[in-house]
Parts: C-alpha cells; sequence; structure tokens
C-alpha cells in the first residue's frame, strides 16, 4: 500500500508519462492474454509459424483464416475499454503529456481515446494493401473470406506485426522514454525482445520507473517501484490517492 501511496505523488507531480502497457491490461476487456501460462500461444506452437509473413505470403488463404481463427477477429467489436484503460486515459488530465506504448494489437487504447499512441506490435483493426498501401478496414476485412484490395486485387495484409516483421516503432519508443519523468509498466511480463529492452531506456536517464503486474517477472529489479497485484485493484487504489 505505501508504494501505492508514493506512485500517487509521483504521477500527480509528474509532467510526462510514457505507459508502456501488455495483454493483462486487456484481459478484464475479456480479450485473453496469448502468452501467460494459460495464453493461446502455449496451446499451440505452430502457430508462430502460421502467424508470420512468410506464410502469409506462401499461402495467403489459408493464412487469412487461421489468423482470423487466432485473434477472433469476430469477437474484436464486442470488446471495450476496461477501467485500467480509462485509468490511463485520465492521467491526461490538465496539461499532463501521457505517451502510450502498447504490445497489445486490439487498438482498446486508441477506442479510450488515450491522445498518443506507440503500437508496438501494430493493429488488428486495419489491413493494408501491399502494392498501393491503401488501408482497409475490420469491417471490410470481415465481409470477405480472404480480402483483397478493391482496387489492386491484391491480398491485403494485417497491420499486427508479423513474425518476421521488423520492428520499426523501437526508436519512436525510446524517445518518449527519454523524454519523461515517469514510466509506468502495467500489465506486462516483459518477456518478449525488444520490447522488453525499454525500461533500460529509463535507466540511462532521470525517469522513475513503476512495474504494475499481477505476477513478479525477471525485470522488477529494474524499477524504483514494485507492485503485485491485479491491475484493476492497483488502478482503483491509486484513483483514490490522485
Amino acid at each position: 500500500m505505501d508504494n501505492i501511496k508514493t506512485l500517487a505523488l509521483h504521477i500527480r507531480s509528474a509532467e510526462s508519462i510514457v505507459v508502456l502497457t501488455g495483454a493483462g491490461v486487456s484481459t478484464a476487456s475479456g480479450i485473453p492474454d496469448f502468452r501467460s501460462s494459460e495464453g493461446l500461444w502455449t496451446e499451440d506452437q505452430s502457430r508462430e509459424y502460421f502467424m508470420s509473413t512468410s506464410y502469409f505470403e506462401q499461402e495467403p488463404e489459408d493464412f487469412w483464416k487461421k489468423y482470423k481463427a487466432i485473434f477472433r477477429l469476430k469477437l474484436l467489436k464486442d470488446y471495450k475499454p476496461n477501467l485500467v484503460h480509462r485509468f490511463i486515459k485520465d492521467l491526461e488530465a490538465g496539461s499532463r503529456s501521457v505517451t502510450v506504448i502498447t504490445q497489445n494489437v486490439d487498438g482498446l487504447h486508441e477506442a479510450a481515446k488515450s491522445s498518443s499512441i506507440i503500437e508496438y506490435h501494430g493493429t488488428l483493426n486495419t489491413s493494408s494493401c501491399p502494392r498501393c498501401h491503401g488501408s482497409f478496414s475490420l469491417n471490410y476485412v470481415m465481409g470477405m473470406d480472404v480480402p483483397r484490395c478493391d482496387q489492386c486485387r491484391v491480398v491485403l495484409k494485417p497491420d499486427v506485426l508479423l513474425f518476421g516483421d521488423l520492428i520499426t516503432a523501437h526508436e519512436d519508443a525510446e524517445q518518449a522514454i527519454r523524454e519523461a519523468d515517469l514510466m509506468l509498466v502495467m500489465g506486462t511480463s516483459l518477456l518478449v525482445t525488444p520490447f522488453n529492452l525499454l525500461p533500460y531506456t529509463a535507466l540511462e536517464g532521470d525517469v522513475t520507473t513503476a512495474i504494475l503486474n499481477n505476477e513478479p517477472t525477471d525485470k522488477d529489479r529494474l524499477f524504483d517501484y514494485v507492485i503485485h497485484e491485479d491491475l484493476s485493484l492497483a488502478v482503483d487504489q491509486l484513483t483514490k490517492y490522485l
């Protein structure tokens, strides 16, 4: 509880906050944590093979069948931002700058109206034409078994980062951390590289750091404040002190 109170004081005084989020932020919205011990990725490791750029290029039609099933795209529009997403949005109160750097591809930070979002692993909500780079909505993608560009007739590629794709957001994420006075890491086990290298950027500067997660991580030692608690409960406690 002392950590919660002290962290609330840091939040109050911070002018610029960066928030790193993982799957634990969205579980209260009903979205499963794909990489938890009971997550979908552990059920069948071949999912990583099928959710790769190389498989998309080799078998685009079968890729889309598996992609829609694995990511449960039919349900995506039913998911809504939860208390944690709204808490992060509300951090923007006053003139405070808040940047969200998220591993999540569900688009719920955008739905919660957060002003500045770096979608580190892309988004499920849109797909693009590899030829003309036109962008297409989730509704368009769900309107056909294998979505194609309405101009080029080329099979669309999801805007979520696939295995084998290059990370393009890392430098922007590092810059946002360097410009912050407080970094909150919420709902991630920090197992995925290179996202899990971002906390080291905070160590290089004068950035106060805190991690809030429902279980310990291997990176806990890097943080000034460590809170092991269900995120919804932790956020509720923080809100009382704010």
